[in-house]
């Protein structure tokens, strides 16, 4: 089953993340289940989300999802502007809605300079500074 297209190119929200994920080590993008997902030999950030029950909402389709270490989940999840997203929640993953507030760029960056490190191959890791 094909998944329909849940994101437009010319989004900014968008094209900011590109920016921040494809700078990192041999970062590649690909669609996957109607989202661009940023990966090196996992996925490491995801533009868009749902949540379990609410798969036809628009309501985080302008977010990102990573997989961030322990301490910083159960912080984020104190923060209304996370969520835990349908099918990666369970894995540690988290959503922070774009919408809820004015984004921060370098908080985006932190985050997923931190899902990178935790899904990328160690090779890739020790290029980062």
């Amino acid at each position: 089953m094909s998944h329909p297209r849940r994101y437009t190119d010319d989004d900014a929200y968008l094209a900011r993340l590109r920016r921040i994920c494809l700078a990192l080590p041999e970062a590649s993008e690909k669609e996957s289940h109607g989202h661009p997902n940023f990966y090196t030999k996992k996925v490491f950030a995801v533009f868009g989300g749902v949540v379990k029950g609410d798969h036809d909402s628009d309501r985080w389709s302008q977010s990102v999802l990573v997989l961030p270490n322990l301490l910083t989940r159960e912080a984020a999840l104190n923060d209304d502007r996370f969520f835990v997203p349908g099918y990666y929640g369970p894995y540690g993953w988290i959503g922070l809605d774009f919408r809820a507030a004015e984004v921060d760029w370098d908080e985006v960056a932190d985050l997923v300079d931190e899902s990178y490190r935790n899904t990328a191959p160690a090779r890739l890791v020790k290029l980062l500074p």
